[in-house]
C-alpha cells in the first residue's frame, strides 16, 4: 500500500490539565462511552497506516497511561510514553526529541480530540507528501469579529477566508523539527514580548518559509474542553 512507503510517527498530546472541564479528572481520562477519551484518540492511529505513536502525558501520569490505557487496550503502536512540559509547545518538543530512527512525516494530534477519522488521516497524508505541511481545519460557519482592547468589535474578516484549526497537524519531520528547535532558541525573547504559541502551524509560519496547507477535517472532529463538549461527544459516539 502506497501510504506505508514513508514512515510516519504520531505525537499524541495528553499532558494538559483541562481547567475548563471543572472536573477532578483530567479531560483526556474522562469516560466517553465505556472507555477513556484518550483511548478513542489513540485507537484511530492504532488502526491506521501510521507506524508509531509517541504519547505525551503529565510526568505523574506515565505509569497510569501505560497500564490503564496502552497495555489494557493493547495499543501496540504506542512505543513511547514521555513527559510533557509546562506549555503545549514544550510537550511537542519533548515528543519530537523522542523520535528515533528514520521518520518522514509527523502527525501532531490532541489526545482530547477523539473523533478524527481514517479518511482525515489519509487526506492529510496525501497533502503532506505534496506540500510538506497538512493542517486539518474547517471553514468557519460563523461570522468572526476581531476585538479591540476594550472588547469592542474592531473589524470583521471575510468569513470565506477564516478557517477553524483542528488536529492532526502534519509536517515533514525535518521541517517541524527545525522550526521547533528555532522556537526553543527564541523562547526567552517570545516570553518577554508576550507572544503565545497556540499551535504547530504557527511555529512553522514563524520559523520557516514553507506555507501551511489546509486539509478539510470534519465539524465532528471536536476537541473536548468543557462539560458541554463531553455531552456532545457522547451523542456523537452513540
Amino acid at each position: 500500500m502506497e501510504m506505508k512507503q514513508s514512515r510516519s510517527v504520531a505525537i499524541v498530546l495528553a499532558a494538559g490539565r483541562g481547567k475548563r472541564m471543572n472536573s477532578d479528572v483530567q479531560k483526556q481520562y474522562l469516560m466517553l462511552g465505556d472507555r477513556p477519551v484518550l483511548y478513542h484518540s489513540l485507537k484511530v492511529f492504532e488502526d491506521s497506516f501510521v507506524n508509531e505513536v509517541i504519547l505525551v502525558v503529565g510526568e505523574d501520569d506515565i505509569e497510569y497511561c501505560r497500564s490503564e490505557i496502552v497495555e489494557k487496550y493493547k495499543l501496540r503502536k504506542v512505543k513511547q510514553i514521555v513527559a510533557g512540559g509546562r506549555e503545549r509547545y514544550h510537550s511537542v518538543m519533548n515528543g519530537l526529541r523522542a523520535i528515533e530512527g528514520e521518520c518522514c512525516y509527523v502527525f501532531i494530534h490532541d489526545g482530547a480530540r477523539p473523533f478524527v477519522t481514517q479518511d482525515i488521516l489519509r487526506r492529510a497524508y496525501e497533502t503532506v507528501c505534496t506540500y510538506g505541511t497538512a493542517v486539518v481545519a474547517m471553514p468557519s460557519k460563523d461570522t468572526v469579529k476581531i476585538a479591540d482592547d476594550e472588547q469592542c468589535a474592531k473589524e470583521t474578516p471575510d468569513r470565506r477566508t477564516v478557517w477553524m484549526m483542528q488536529t492532526p497537524q502534519v509536517f515533514s519531520y525535518k521541517l517541524i523539527q527545525d522550526a521547533y528547535e528555532k522556537l526553543a532558541d527564541a523562547e526567552e525573547k517570545f516570553a518577554q514580548l508576550g507572544i503565545v504559541v497556540t499551535d504547530d502551524a504557527m511555529v512553522v509560519e514563524m520559523f520557516s518559509d514553507t506555507k501551511v496547507k489546509f486539509v478539510e477535517g470534519s465539524y465532528g472532529n471536536i476537541k473536548i474542553t468543557t462539560p458541554e463538549d463531553l455531552v456532545i461527544a457522547n451523542a456523537l459516539l452513540s
